[in-house]
């Protein structure tokens, strides 16, 4: 989304650090240097590799982004999981072939003035004005996306947190009963789309259902 409006200035916060740990390394002007290919021996040696990374806290280094970068490329179905110690977890895919990019400079003028960080939302520095694009997991099964998941109690906290921002908000989720009679209920304008799936869990790539909730648009 960021990418596609293009501003000046922004701040991307995620609950997953690696991810942004990634960014931060592309807003240097990443170059990736390790050896890719289509491999399952090579996934397994190089997720062991991360893996130690994390148990040793080197998780914000540059070989960290390019090991995370290079898994999320070649694991199954685009899926990042992670177990209860925080381990990347998803297994080797099943692609025919695999389009890798080594070269991320691109992305330096683009990333200049923009501020990556990981942590609870509500302790960001939100101005009253600003603008909030707000894409917390679906609420579905499925919330190892990072280490701690992320339960019904954060999207309630989530959606009423974002309810008392002064400036536009914007907030997708798939469409479930609860959740489109939680947005409902603070006031949120709810509309739908049918998005395509990019990444799943179980292969399936069938349009999901997904709510599109504004307010002070």
């Amino acid at each position: 989304m960021a990418l596609g409006l293009q501003p000046q200035r922004a701040l991307l916060n995620d609950a997953n650090p690696h991810l942004m740990n990634f960014y931060r390394w592309l807003k240097k002007g990443l170059r990736v240097s390790l050896s890719m290919q289509k491999d399952e021996q090579l996934f397994y040696r190089y997720r062991t590799r991360f893996n130690s990374l994390v148990r040793e806290g080197q998780t914000d280094s540059r070989e960290a982004a390019e090991l995370f970068y290079f898994m999320n490329r070649t694991a199954y179905n685009g899926l990042c999981r992670f177990n209860s110690r925080g381990e990347f977890n998803a297994p080797f895919g099943q692609y025919k072939t695999i389009k890798y990019v080594g070269d991320f400079c691109e992305y330096r003028d683009v990333f200049a003035h923009w501020e990556f960080s990981t942590g609870d939302f509500e302790n960001l520095h939100i101005e009253r004005g600003d603008f909030i694009y707000a894409d917390p997991p679906y609420d579905v099964e499925f919330t190892a996306y990072s280490r701690g998941g992320f339960s019904w109690k954060d999207q309630v906290r989530t959606a009423e947190f974002l309810a008392q921002h002064g400036g536009p908000v914007v907030l997708v989720n798939q469409s479930t009963a609860r959740i489109e009679a939680l947005y409902l209920q603070l006031g949120y304008s709810v509309s739908h789309l049918d998005a395509p799936r990019r990444i799943s869990c179980n292969g399936d790539r069938a349009q999901a259902r997904e709510v599109f909730a504004t307010r002070n648009l």
